[in-house]
Order: C-alpha cells, then sequence, then structure tokens
C-alpha cells in the first residue's frame, strides 16, 4: 500500500504541475491599442475630460484589454471627423453635427431654439431621444456611434455694444453651422461657418464682429481680449449636437465582452459625461468673463421676443425636413420637450 500511495501522490503532484505549466504557457489575453484624436487643445475639456476621461473608462473596464492613444495631430480639418473615423484615419472621436447638417438632419433638434438651459440636461435628454427614434434612421451609419449630446446655452458674443435687433443687422458672425448659422442669418447678420479653434484670429483680425458660443468659449479660445460685450438668452439661441463615434471596422474586431463592457458606459453615460464636463466648463467661462472686462447684458424682452419669433421658421423647416426622413418629427420634438422637463426635474 505504501508504494501504491506513494505512486498515487506522485501522480497527483505530476498533474499539478502540468496544469501550471499549462496555465503559464497560456498567452496573456490580448492588448487592443486603439487611435483617438480631437479637433480642439489638449487642454479643452472635450479633449481631457470627455475624450480621455471615457477612454480611461474603457480601459478600466476592459481590465486593460482596450486602450486608446491620443494622436498627437488631428488628421483632419474639424468637418471632415466623421470620414476621418469611418475611412480609419483615426479610431476614435466626435464631431458637432453642425459641421455637416446635409448629412445630419436629425441632430439639429437638440440644437433648436427653447432647447435645456444647461448641457447636462440637453444632452441627457438628446440621447433618450435619439436612441429611441433617431439611431434605427441610420444618419450615423459607417462609424460605430457610441453617444450623443449637446453644449451648453449659445449666446452672442460682439465686437461691438448690441441692445437691439438694429444692432445685429450686417454684423459679420462667426457660427459653427447648423441652427446657429440660421438663426445668425434670420437675424439679419452675415452669417458664415468657420470651426472653433479659428475663432480668436477672425475675431482680432477684424474678419469677425461677433461670434456665436457657449461660455465655455471665453477660455477655450482666449476670446476675453478680442471681445466687448455678451448678449445672453435664458437658455441660449441655439445649441450643437454631437456625435462620438469609433471606427466600425474596429469595433467589430473587438472580443464580444470587450463590446460589452465599453457598451455599459456609453450611450447615457457619455451624455452625462460630456454634459456634466461643458456645465463645468461654462461656469468658469462666466467666471473668467465677469474678470475680463467684458460687458455681460442679459437680452432685453424685446430682443429676445424678436430672436424667438425669427426663429420660429427655422423650427418649422426642420419639422418639414427630419419627416421627410420617415420620423414623426413634430411629436418627436415635443417629446423632446417633455424630456427636458423630466430630466431638469430628477434629483
Amino acid at each position: 500500500m505504501p508504494n501504491v500511495s506513494r505512486l498515487l501522490l506522485a501522480a497527483l503532484i505530476g498533474a499539478v504541475l502540468a496544469t501550471a505549466q499549462s496555465a503559464a504557457s497560456q498567452p496573456a489575453a490580448p492588448t487592443t491599442t486603439l487611435t483617438m484624436s480631437s479637433w480642439v487643445s489638449p487642454q479643452h475639456h472635450l479633449t481631457a475630460n470627455v475624450l480621455q476621461g471615457w477612454a480611461n473608462e474603457v480601459e478600466k473596464a476592459t481590465s486593460g484589454r482596450v486602450k486608446f492613444q491620443m494622436l498627437p495631430k488631428h488628421p483632419s480639418a474639424p468637418p471632415g471627423t466623421f470620414d476621418a473615423v469611418r475611412d480609419g484615419l483615426v479610431d476614435l472621436s466626435y464631431v458637432t453635427a453642425s459641421y455637416t447638417p446635409a448629412r445630419h438632419i436629425l441632430p439639429l433638434m437638440a440644437e433648436l431654439p427653447g432647447s435645456g438651459a444647461t448641457a447636462l440636461a440637453n444632452s441627457i435628454a438628446y440621447s433618450r431621444i435619439h436612441w429611441k427614434y433617431f439611431q434605427k434612421i441610420g444618419e450615423y451609419k459607417g462609424v460605430k456611434l457610441l453617444g450623443v449630446f449637446t453644449h451648453g446655452p449659445g449666446q452672442m458674443f460682439t465686437r461691438r455694444p448690441v441692445s437691439g435687433i438694429a444692432d445685429v443687422q450686417g454684423l459679420k458672425i462667426r457660427t459653427g453651422g447648423g441652427i446657429a448659422e440660421q438663426v445668425a442669418k434670420a437675424l439679419g447678420a452675415s452669417a458664415f461657418v468657420k470651426p472653433a479653434p479659428e475663432s480668436y484670429e477672425l475675431l482680432s483680425s477684424g474678419v469677425a464682429d461677433g461670434v456665436f458660443f457657449p461660455l465655455e468659449s471665453i477660455i477655450s479660445f482666449k476670446l476675453d481680449t478680442v471681445l466687448e460685450q455678451a448678449t445672453l438668452f435664458p437658455g441660449g439661441m441655439y445649441s450643437s449636437a454631437f456625435g462620438f463615434f469609433m471606427n466600425e471596422d474596429k469595433w467589430n474586431k473587438l472580443p464580444r465582452p470587450d463590446q460589452e463592457a465599453i457598451e455599459k458606459i456609453s450611450g447615457e453615460h457619455i451624455a452625462r459625461l460630456a454634459g456634466a464636463s461643458w456645465d463645468e466648463a461654462d461656469r468658469k467661462g462666466m467666471e473668467a468673463l465677469k474678470k475680463s472686462g467684458v460687458k455681460i447684458v442679459n437680452a432685453n424682452p424685446e430682443l429676445a421676443a424678436e430672436v424667438k419669433k425669427r426663429s420660429a421658421p427655422i423650427i418649422e423647416n426642420w419639422i418639414k425636413q427630419a419627416s421627410a426622413k420617415g420620423v414623426d418629427a413634430g411629436r418627436i420634438l415635443s417629446e423632446f420637450r417633455e424630456e427636458l422637463k423630466k430630466v431638469a426635474a430628477e434629483k
């Protein structure tokens, strides 16, 4: 019996050692490193907090199996970001639908006057509507859309005083396109579209008399030294809707468990991350504005009413264009506004 016991023990030890050796020889779970890039500065909250912050969350959620590396330079002009991601020049980025209004009609709903008073409320409500109604229409076909969000209320910043609608007539106003451009034109301004990072040069050189932006732009684009007045409207005159997306081929090559982990921190999670980040950036922008000496004026009731009246056809035009996509645009817009109220009431 002792010999049998020793033989059994030796066999057991051998089996354990063999199992350990086999485990040690198994390759570690592969790590996928993807590229990402941003068309605003590394210090801008969209780059540092939203893009990089989300990438850090992905790395943690996948136990390090999926990582992102920031490219030193964005591979395209900002309006070409969708194509750059689709074509594989970069794996992950974001862009405002305002830059591609012919391609992205449905997202312009979240840009219409009368949207949320904060980026967080607007982003969450828009995200819920997008995934419920818009995603299936396919305006983001060609990329893996991960989330949508908006910036904070869009305001008017000028190099000269503005007190009424007559003061806006003929002003050369830089916008990001989309609804902002339409509102500027409706007010009688000479509106043109240029990427946000060019705004300081446009103002300082006199090419632009003003810009339409959320408050964060004061810091992000160093505009306090080239402005005379900020005219603020309750809830803003417009917003800008963003898509946050990934190269589809790279997404499809990720293992299903990693896709599932990423999807858990996408959708409304991205809307909340970006919205909260933008509201904080707007808060800091207001602080900088107050310290800068730029005159801060709340739009008088007459000007606010004129903006609302002149913007009404823009809303009707969006309903018409969106309806042509096969959605009940009027009803969806009403639901979006109800969702804004619900989000604002959430604790």
